[in-house]
Parts: structure tokens; C-alpha cells; sequence
């Protein structure tokens, strides 16, 4: 009895340090102020498709106040551009933090981010920081990787501020198309075969 005792209260000891490990495998303020890559981001996936995941990595999940993003609250504050919080959110490939500034400018400002829209209503700003060609391994493709910084605000967030990083991976602009039609009149594609 006092064996499974000792046993049941290290593992309960032992807990909170992997959770604590498993945080810092990705962390979450490079993430937000574009200082990771799309790897780190894409480390985070499970978590976010399983809510039972996010919550060993100490993230609770919030009600959903905006159809596009899935927010979480942290278990310890972090930093991101000087300031404090334990509020993040996810939408597509972005991962924001979410802070307690009613006017996103100021911060925009700080940062050098370039206008995208400024009404008294809504508010967007952003600046790609890095873009960088990389050959997929296994293909050969080329694939470009993209990485954008973005302060905004959101009518579902009234007096908040979000400040974020969107990572992409994308053909060249100039790659074919395979999957376009061809343009009319032009002759089908060869078969390969040779001709008769």
C-alpha cells in the first residue's frame, strides 16, 4: 500500500515537468513574433486537433468568440514584443497573442509594419520578415517559405490587440500549373506515344 503510494505521488510529481518539457519543445513567443519556422508551428498540430493534448502542454481551450480562430488560455503568462499574456489563438497558419491594447497602432508603429487597412472600426497592419527557397527532399520541388508579421484588431475582441505570425509554404509564383486547363485551341497534350 505504501509502495503504490510513493509510486502515485511521483508520478503526480513528475506531471507537471512534462508538461512543462513538452511547452518548451515549441515556444510559443518565438512563434508569435516570427523568430521560429513552419516546423514549430506544424509541431503544434496535435494539440490543436485534440483539446485533450492542448491541455498537457497547459493550454485550456476557450469558447470560440470568432468562427476563425481557436484560442486558448496559457497556464503561465509569456512575453511577446514587451508585453504580458496568457491569451493565444490560432487561425489558419497563423499563431497570435492576444493582449490587453485597445488601439493596435501604437504597436504596429513600434514594430514598422506597413498599413493594410485603418478605419475608426477595424485595423490591420503586417510586414513579410523573411522569404526563403527551400527544395523539397523528397520531390525536388521548390517551395518558397514565407513569413509575415501582423497586428490587427477584431470586432469579436473589443479593446484587445492581436499580434501574430503567419507561416506559409508555397510554389514559386512562376511554377506551372499543372492542374490549369489548357487555353482554347491549343492541341491536347502528347501521349508520349509515337506517332503512326
Amino acid at each position: 500500500m505504501l509502495r503504490s503510494l510513493l509510486l502515485a505521488s511521483c508520478v503526480a510529481l513528475t506531471l507537471p515537468v512534462a508538461a512543462r518539457a513538452q511547452t518548451g519543445a515549441t515556444d510559443l513567443a518565438s512563434l508569435i513574433e516570427c523568430r521560429g519556422d513552419i516546423a514549430g508551428l506544424t509541431a503544434l498540430a496535435p494539440a490543436l486537433e485534440d483539446p485533450l493534448k492542448a491541455v498537457a502542454l497547459g493550454w485550456q481551450p476557450l469558447p470560440q468568440a470568432n468562427m476563425f480562430m481557436t484560442e486558448y488560455r496559457l497556464a503561465s503568462p509569456i512575453r511577446v514584443f514587451g508585453h504580458g499574456t496568457d491569451h493565444i489563438a490560432f487561425t489558419g497558419s497563423s499563431v497570435m497573442a492576444i493582449l490587453d491594447l485597445p488601439d493596435p497602432r501604437p504597436l504596429a508603429g513600434e514594430l514598422g509594419l506597413e498599413t493594410a487597412i485603418d478605419t475608426p472600426a477595424k485595423a490591420m497592419f503586417g510586414k513579410e520578415l523573411r522569404s526563403e527557397e527551400s527544395r523539397d527532399a523528397e520531390s525536388g520541388q521548390v517551395l518558397i517559405e514565407s513569413v509575415v508579421l501582423n497586428v490587427s484588431n477584431v470586432s469579436s475582441h473589443p479593446g484587445k490587440t492581436l499580434v501574430g505570425c503567419s507561416y506559409s509554404l508555397d510554389l514559386p509564383e512562376d511554377a506551372p500549373d499543372t492542374d490549369a486547363p489548357a487555353p482554347e485551341g491549343a492541341p491536347p497534350p502528347a501521349s508520349g506515344g509515337q506517332p503512326r
